[in-house]
C-alpha cells in the first residue's frame, strides 16, 4: 500500500508522542523531484493569459488569473486561513493507468497571498514538499491537515510560522487506495458547523477505517459516501454511505450537509445514517433493502445513452448541463456576486467545462433541487476545474487542473501546468476583518451576524483556535444575546455553534451552562424547524441513554416537521438497540410519513440491525407500510435458525396490512430453493382473503411445501434487476444443490461485483485448468479486501495454480507477484508437481526445505510457543519488541518498512508458520526478498534487495537506507539464495520476549504500546 512519506527507517517514538498520533518520518532533505510530462500534446496548450480569455461570464462578471504555472502545478484542493490566505495543495503523484501513482514523486501544500486584492498573488510560500498521494487540506488546531491515503495525517505548526515543527502524524488509516478504480479515493477536508472535520470517500475503495490503535473488528467500513473526525475525542464516525465519488460539499446557512458526485445523480443530502444509491455494487449492510435517490429533479447528461457518450460536453448534454462528471462545490454565501446567486449551489462539471447552478428548495422531509442557467463556461479544451472556493471578498477561486484526455488520466498527465482564476462581480473589497487573529474575542463574536459567511465561519474558526491554545474566551454572554436577539433562524444558528466552537458547550463555568441551557430551551420551542432540528445534536451529545432516547420520544410524539423528524431518524440510527424501541414507536406513528420519500427508508435504516424478535413488536403498531414490508423481510431471513420472530410477526399482524407481509417474506425468501414452513403459516394464510394476494400466498405455500424449481432460481440468478441478497441467495441454492449449468451461471457472474465471491465458491467445486483461468483472468476485478480469499482459492487446486501463476506478472492488469504469500507458495509445493515447482520458482521465488540444526530448533520453538502460552502474552510489550528487531525491514499494521514483506496480511495466525519463517528465513524466500552482493568499482560492497531497475541505474534497499547506482560503477552482481533476514533472531531474545513477540504478530489489530 503506497504511503504518504518515504519509510526509509523506523524510529521508535515514546509513548508521550503516540497518544497523540502516529508519526511519519519525513523524506531526506533534497531537491523537489521535477515532475515529469507524460501527456501527449494533441491539442495546442494555451497559455495562462490565453486560458483566461476563453472564459465566459455573464455580464458585468469579470476573471483575473489568481495564479498559473510555475507557481502552481495539478491543484487538487485548498483552504482559507484566519489572515485570508489561501492554501493550495498540488498533487503530482497521481499518475496513468499503467503507473496508478509515481511514488518517485513528491507533493506539495503551498500558501498564496494577496495582500493588495487585485486579483493576483503577491506572495507564495511552500509549507510542505514531504507528502504523497494529497487529496485535500484544511488547516485548524494548530497545523495542517491533510488526506493523503491510507491516511488522514496532522502536520503541526504550532507556532504558526508556516513551517511544519516535526514530521507528519497519523490520525486516522485504512483509507483505500487499491482499487483498479484509483481516482475514487478518500478526499475533502472541510470543517463542519459542528466541528467535526469532515470528509468523503469513492465507491472503488472499501476501506475500514479507524484510529491507528483501532481494532479491526471496530473499524467503520466505508465504500462510498461521507465521513466525519472529532480530533479532541479521536472519534471517527460515517455520515452517510453510497452514491459513486463524492469531490466536494458545503453547509446551508441553516446547516444541511449537501454534497455532488458522478454518474448516477449529481446532488445529494448528506443526511446523517442515510443509505444512499450506489453506481455498482451493495451496500456494506446487507439490511439497507431500498436506497436513497439523490435530491436533484434532473441530470446534467442524457440519460438515455451511456454516461460515457456525455464526455465533451457536446450537444444535448451541452443543453442539459455538460456530463455526468461534477468536482468541487460551494453553496455561495459571499457578500460579492449580486443577490440572486446566494444560497445556490455551485459545482464544476469537468466535461462540461463550466460551473452548473442549482436552486435548493424544501420539499417534504429534504430540499430538492433546480436547474438554473449555467454561470461560467471555458472554452479552453485544457479548462479542468476540480475546485472552488469563496474568498474574504465574496470572490470565486477555481482551481484549474489544466490538461486533457477523460477524467481518469488514461492517456498521461500533463503535471507542469496548472490555473487559478477569480470571479468577481465588479470590484471585490476586501473587509477590513479579513485578518480575525487581529480581532478581539467580542469582535469575533459580533461577526456571527454577517452577512459574509466567510467571515462568520472564520471568526467561529479563530475562537476555536483561542480555546485550543487555552485561552477560553469568556463570551457566553454575548452570544446568548445574540441568539435572543438575532433577526432570523440562520443568526440564531450561528450564536449555537459559536457556543460549540469555543468550547463553551463543555464548558463547567455556571455561566456558560446557564447560557447553554437557556439555547436549548429556545431552540426546542422554537416556531423554526432549523433550530429545533439542531437542537437534537445536544440531547445527543449525552450519549445513548434511557434519558436521551425518553427526550427524542417526547419530541418525536409532538413534532409536526417532516425535516425535523428526518433528523430524529438520523438519532434513532445512533442510540443502542435497548434504547430505541421509545423513538421508534413515535416516528413509526406517523402515518403520513408514509408518502415522504426519505422518512420510511430512515426509519428502516435506524432500526434495521435490531434483533428480529424487537422488530416484529415494532409491526405491530407500525404505520409505515414501507418499513412494515422490511420488518417482515429481515424475519423472514432468519426462518432456519430463528422462526420465533416470523411466527410472532405473523399472528400479530393486522389482517388489512397483510400485503405488506407477504412482500416482505417473498423479498426475504428470494432465491430459496425450499424453506421449513412457520408454525403460524396456516392461520395466517386463512385470513388472507384479497384477491392481488393470492399469487404470492401460492408462490409461499408451494415453497414451505414441495419447494421451488431450480430453473426459475437460475433466471433470478442472472436477473441483473433483481436485488444483489435475492441473487445471492438463489445462487448459493445452486451451489448448495450442485445443480446441473452451476458452472456456466458462476462464470457469469466472474466480474458481477458482490455476487462474484459467492460464484468463485461455486467454481472452486470443479478441478478445470480452464476454470482457473477465468478466475486468474478476472482476478483485479475483485475489491482488494476479496483478494486474498480469491488466492486461496486458486492455490487450493493445482491446475487453478498453474493458470494462476501464468498471469503473475508487473502489468496493470496482471496478478501482483506480491499478492502470492510464502503460507500460499507452500501450499503451491504441496502439491509435489515438478512442473509447477518450476514454474512458482520462476514468477515468485524458491522454497526449500529446513536443514536439520534449524528442525531441530523449529521443534524446540513449537514446543514453547503453544497456543495457551501465546494467548497468555503481553502483546503490547511484543510490539515494542517488533519495533526494535522487525520494523526496519517489515510492516505490520501500516507501521514500519518494505525492505522485507507486508506481514499484516502474510498468514501469520498460524504460529508454526511463523516459527519457521523466522528461524530459517531462507527456507521460503520469494524472489523480491533474496540478497543481492553488489560490487562497485570504488571498493564498496552493498548487500540488499533490488528494489528497482532502469537502463542506467540500481535501486538498492538495505536496511535503514536505499542507495541508488550506476550501472557503469558496478563490477559484478551475485543473487544468493538466502534471505537479507538474519537467522538466529530468536536466539538473542529470552522465552518471555519470544512469547510476547508472537503475541503480537499473531494479534487480530494493532495494539497499544504499554503505557497507552
Amino acid at each position: 500500500m503506497p504511503y504518504c512519506t518515504t519509510l526509509s527507517r523506523i524510529a521508535l517514538l515514546g509513548a508521550s508522542c503516540l497518544t497523540v498520533a502516529t508519526a511519519l518520518p519525513v523524506f531526506a532533505a533534497g531537491d523537489f523531484p521535477v515532475p515529469p510530462d507524460n501527456q501527449p500534446l494533441t491539442v495546442p496548450f494555451p497559455t495562462p493569459e490565453e486560458s483566461l480569455k476563453k472564459l465566459n461570464l455573464p455580464q458585468g462578471f469579470k476573471a483575473s488569473l489568481f495564479a498559473a504555472e510555475p507557481d502552481i502545478n495539478n491543484p487538487i484542493a485548498c483552504c482559507w486561513d484566519e489572515k485570508g490566505r489561501l492554501w493550495v495543495a498540488e498533487n503530482f503523484t497521481y499518475s496513468d493507468s499503467k503507473e496508478r501513482y509515481d511514488m518517485k514523486l513528491r507533493d506539495r501544500i503551498l500558501i498564496f497571498e494577496d495582500t493588495d486584492n487585485d486579483g493576483k498573488f503577491d506572495k507564495r510560500t511552500v509549507f510542505s514538499d514531504d507528502v504523497q498521494m494529497l487529496t485535500s487540506i484544511e488547516r485548524g488546531l494548530g497545523g495542517v491537515w491533510a488526506v493523503c491515503p491510507p491516511h488522514l495525517l496532522f502536520i503541526p505548526d504550532k507556532d504558526g510560522d508556516d513551517k511544519p515543527d516535526g514530521p507528519p502524524q497519523v490520525m486516522l488509516d485504512g483509507f483505500s487506495t487499491q482499487a483498479a478504480s484509483r481516482h475514487t479515493f478518500a478526499n475533502g477536508l472541510k470543517w463542519g458547523p459542528d466541528g467535526w472535520l469532515y470528509g468523503r470517500c469513492g465507491i472503488s475503495s472499501t476501506s475500514y477505517v479507524g484510529t491507528p490503535e483501532t481494532p479491526t473488528e471496530k473499524r467503520q467500513g466505508i465504500a462510498g459516501g461521507l465521513w466525519r473526525y472529532q480530533p479532541g475525542q479521536k472519534k471517527f464516525e460515517i455520515v452517510c454511505y453510497g452514491t459513486t465519488n463524492p469531490w466536494g460539499h458545503d453547509w446551508t446557512a441553516t446547516g444541511d450537509l449537501i454534497f455532488i458526485n458522478t454518474v448516477i445523480g449529481h446532488l445529494w443530502h448528506g443526511i446523517d445514517g442515510a443509505h444512499l444509491k450506489r453506481m455498482h455494487g451493495q451496500d456494506l449492510n446487507p439490511r439497507a433493502y431500498q436506497l436513497m435517490d439523490q435530491i436533484a429533479d434532473h441530470y446534467h447528461w442524457d440519460t438515455g445513452k451511456s454516461w460515457t457518450d456525455s464526455r465533451g460536453g457536446v450537444g444535448v448534454n451541452d443543453q442539459l448541463g455538460g456530463g455526468h462528471a461534477h468536482v468541487g462545490m460551494i453553496i455561495y454565501q459571499g457578500t460579492n456576486w449580486p443577490k440572486e446567486y446566494r444560497d445556490k449551489v455551485m459545482t464544476l462539471n469537468l466535461h462540461g467545462r463550466r460551473i452548473n447552478v442549482e436552486r435548493l428548495e424544501r420539499q417534504g422531509s429534504t430540499f430538492v433541487g433546480k436547474h438554473e442557467p449555467d454561470i461560467l463556461k471555458s472554452d479552453d479544451i485544457w479548462f479542468r476545474g476540480v475546485e472552488l472556493t469563496y474568498g474574504p471578498d465574496g470572490g470565486v477561486y477555481l482551481l484549474d487542473w489544466s490538461d486533457i484526455g477523460e477524467c481518469h488520466e488514461n492517456d498521461g498527465v500533463h503535471r507542469n501546468s496548472g490555473r487559478i482564476f477569480k470571479v468577481t462581480y465588479g470590484d471585490a473589497v476586501k473587509p477590513k476583518e479579513t485578518d480575525v487573529t487581529k480581532l478581539s474575542d467580542e469582535q469575533l463574536v459580533k461577526l456571527q451576524l454577517s452577512d459574509n459567511e466567510w467571515l462568520v465561519r472564520m471568526a467561529r474558526w479563530e475562537l476555536r483556535e483561542r480555546a485550543h491554545r487555552g485561552q477560553v474566551p469568556a463570551v457566553a454572554s454575548q452570544v446568548l444575546d445574540i441568539f435572543k436577539n438575532a433577526p432570523n433562524p440562520a443568526k440564531k444558528l450561528n450564536a449555537w455553534w459559536t457556543m460549540g466552537y469555543a468550547g463553551l458547550l463543555g464548558s463547567d463555568s455556571p455561566a456558560a451552562q446557564d447560557a447553554v441551557a437557556t439555547l436549548v430551551a429556545g431552540m426546542v420551542k422554537s416556531d423554526s424547524e432549523f433550530l429545533r432540528r439542531w437542537v437534537l445534536q445536544s440531547i445527543m451529545a449525552e450519549g445513548p441513554t434511557p434519558r436521551t432516547a425518553g427526550i427524542l420520544a417526547s419530541l418525536a410524539k409532538e413534532e409536526d416537521s417532516a425535516f425535523v423528524r428526518l433528523h430524529l431518524a438520523s438519532a434513532l440510527g445512533r442510540l443502542a438497540d435497548a434504547e430505541k424501541p421509545a423513538l421508534a414507536n413515535q416516528l413509526l406513528s406517523h402515518a403520513d410519513d408514509a408518502k415522504d420519500a426519505y422518512l420510511p427508508l430512515m426509519y428502516w435504516y435506524g432500526i434495521m440491525d435490531m434483533p428480529p424478535a424487537e422488530l416484529a413488536k415494532l409491526a405491530a403498531s407500525c404505520q409505515i407500510p414501507l418499513v412494515r414490508q422490511f420488518i417482515a423481510r429481515r424475519c423472514t431471513e432468519d426462518i432456519e435458525t430463528n422462526p420465533a420472530p416470523l411466527n410472532t410477526l405473523l399472528g400479530n399482524v393486522a389482517t388489512s396490512n397483510s400485503a405488506d407481509i407477504l412482500q416482505g417474506m417473498t423479498d426475504g425468501l428470494k432465491g430459496w430453493a425450499k424453506a421449513k414452513k412457520p408454525a403460524a403459516w396456516d392461520a395466517f394464510a386463512a385470513k388472507v382473503t384479497e384477491a392481488t394476494q393470492q399469487e404470492q400466498l401460492r408462490a409461499l405455500s408451494a415453497l414451505f411445501g414441495d419447494g421451488r424449481a431450480l430453473d426459475d432460481i437460475k433466471k433470478l440468478v442472472l436477473d441483473d434487476k433483481a436485488d444483489f441478497t435475492s441473487r445471492r441467495n438463489a445462487l448459493q441454492s445452486l451451489i448448495a444443490a450442485k445443480a446441473d449449468g452451476l458452472r456456466e451461471v458462476c462464470e457469469k457472474l466472474l466480474k458481477t461485483r458482490d455476487l462474484n465471491m459467492t460464484a468463485v465458491r461455486g467454481l472452486a467445486l470443479y478441478d478445470d485448468e480452464k476454470i482457473g483461468e477465468s478466475l486468474a483472468k478476472s482476478y483485479r476485478s475483485f475489491y482488494p479486501n476479496e483478494q486474498p480469499a480469491v488466492m486461496d482459492t486458486l492455490t487450493s487446486r493445482a491446475n487453478f495454480a498453474k493458470a494462476m501463476l501464468r498471469q503473475v506478472g508487473t502489468a496493470p492488469n496482471q496478478i501482483p507477484r506480491k499478492d502470492i504469500t510464502p503460507y500460499q507458495a507452500r501450499q503451491i509445493r504441496s502439491f509435489k508437481d515438478a512442473a509447477l515447482d518450476k514454474q512458482l520458482t520462476e514468477v515468485w521465488g524458491d522454497i526449500r526445505e529446513s536443514s536439520a540444526d534449524k528442525q531441530q530448533l523449529i521443534a524446540a520453538l513449537k514446543g514453547k510457543l503453544t497456543k495457551e502460552l501465546v494467548s497468555k502474552a503481553d502483546a503490547s510489550a511484543g510490539r515494542v519488541i517488533f519495533n526494535q528487531v522487525c520494523a526496519a525491514c517489515h510492516k505490520l499494521y501500516g507501521e514500519g518498512n518494505l525492505i522485507g514483506p507486508d506481514l499484516t496480511g502474510s498468514g501469520r495466525k498460524d504460529v508454526n508458520y511463523l516459527i519457521e519463517n523466522i528461524a530459517d528465513p531462507s527456507a521460503t524466500l520469494a524472489a523480491d526478498y533474496k540478497m543481492s552482493v553488489v560490487n562497485l568499482k570504488d571498493g564498496r560492497i552493498l548487500s540488499g534487495n533490488i528494489a528497482a531497475k532502469t537502463d542506467r541505474t540500481l535501486t538498492i534497499k538495505m536496511v535503514g537506507q536505499e542507495q541508488v547506482v550506476e550501472r557503469g560503477d558496478i563490477t559484478s552482481i551475485q543473487e544468493l539464495p538466502v534471505s537479507l533476514m538474519p537467522e538466529g533472531l530468536m536466539l538473542a531474545l529470552s522465552d518471555e520476549q519470544v512469547r510476547n513477540l508472537m503475541a503480537y504478530l499473531t494479534s487480530d489489530s494493532q495494539v497499544a504500546l504499554p503505557g497507552q
